[in-house]
């Protein structure tokens, strides 16, 4: 079998109906929904086979909501003899790469991604923010031109570096505006507004760091199992203290999502699976690397795919 990558995916990947597909595949799957309705009380299973939508789609609702799903399709994949080598997710998906690497039970991280959407939620109140995809220009020039437009206590970085051309930047609402005006000029093909609550990996969530430093620090992780690349850095880690640090660094620091995947390539990894709900990690693979092919497991039919590809 070749060498497998997991790849987790992080909010704005969710939908109505996720992870369902995988519960009817299977009792365990089916099982961890259960678990998720007790352990949080409420009934995340309904929310993510019904909706509504509105109600998904608030960060701390979302954050269980993806985890669980992801979490459900792991079991479809163990069932069928499929184990990775090496993991990473994007953002809110690095809870989920531990849980699959046994750093925490899934108790625990459902727990933890709960507590961190509500602490982004109430972040985003305390400090509104804005963040904007830029399409077409690369890393180092939009990082150095934020770094320039960040004054006068506005502030404006790149977030997420998802590809080669496509840089999310977050920030305060009028630096990020004025950041999207520039970077257009410079060549930009498109700078396009994210409608979401708050200035996500950026220092204005720096209230949310500090809250999820105070629950992680005193919780009992385990050295992974395989191979974990975190967001941060673009670097293995496996020591349980550093993995906590980078967890908390995350929250305003960059997710280096290209530095990511090229690091897994790096490592050996022959095939990704994205893991749970959507295609947009299976996208930027693509785009990154387009020789490592990136299987998808947000339905059942996607999910026999993945299972036949990745076993015959």
């Amino acid at each position: 079998m070749k060498k497998i990558g997991y790849l987790f995916p992080g909010q704005g990947s969710q939908c109505i109906g996720m992870g369902q597909d995988a519960a009817a595949m299977n009792a365990d799957a089916a099982a961890l929904f259960s678990t998720a309705n007790d352990t949080l009380g409420f009934d995340i299973t309904g929310l993510c086979k019904q909706g509504p939508e509105d109600e998904l789609k608030q960060t701390q609702n979302t954050q269980p909501a993806l985890y669980t799903a992801s979490a459900a399709t792991l079991e479809v994949l163990s069932e069928a003899g499929i184990k990775p080598t090496a993991v990473a997710g994007h953002s809110l998906g690095e809870y989920t790469a531990l849980y699959a690497a046994g750093v925490f039970d899934f108790e625990t991280g459902l727990r933890l991604v709960r507590a961190r959407g509500e602490a982004f939620a109430e972040a985003g109140s305390l400090r509104p923010g804005a963040m904007a995809a830029i399409i077409g220009l690369g890393s180092e020039v939009v990082e150095e031109n934020c770094r320039k437009l960040s004054q006068d206590n506005l502030v404006v970085v790149a977030a997420n570096i998802n590809e080669p051309a496509q840089i999310v930047i977050s920030g305060d609402p009028k630096a990020v505006k004025e950041a999207c005006e520039v970077l257009t000029q410079l060549g930009a093909r498109r700078a396009l507004p994210l409608p979401v609550s708050g200035a996500f990996h950026s220092p204005l969530v720096e209230p949310a760091a500090d809250r999820m430093k105070a629950l992680i620090e005193p919780v009992d992780f385990s050295k992974p199992s395989f191979t974990f690349i975190n967001n941060v850095d673009g670097a293995e880690l496996s020591d349980p203290d550093e993995i906590k640090d980078s967890l908390v660094r995350q929250i305003t620091g960059s997710v280096r999502w290209v530095d990511c995947v090229t690091k897994l390539i790096s490592e050996g990894v022959e095939a990704f699976v994205e893991v749970g709900s959507g295609k947009a990690l299976a996208g930027l693979c693509r785009r990154i690397d387009k020789t490592v092919p990136c299987y998808t497991t947000e339905s059942e039919a996607s999910i026999r795919k993945t299972i036949e590809a990745l076993t015959s």
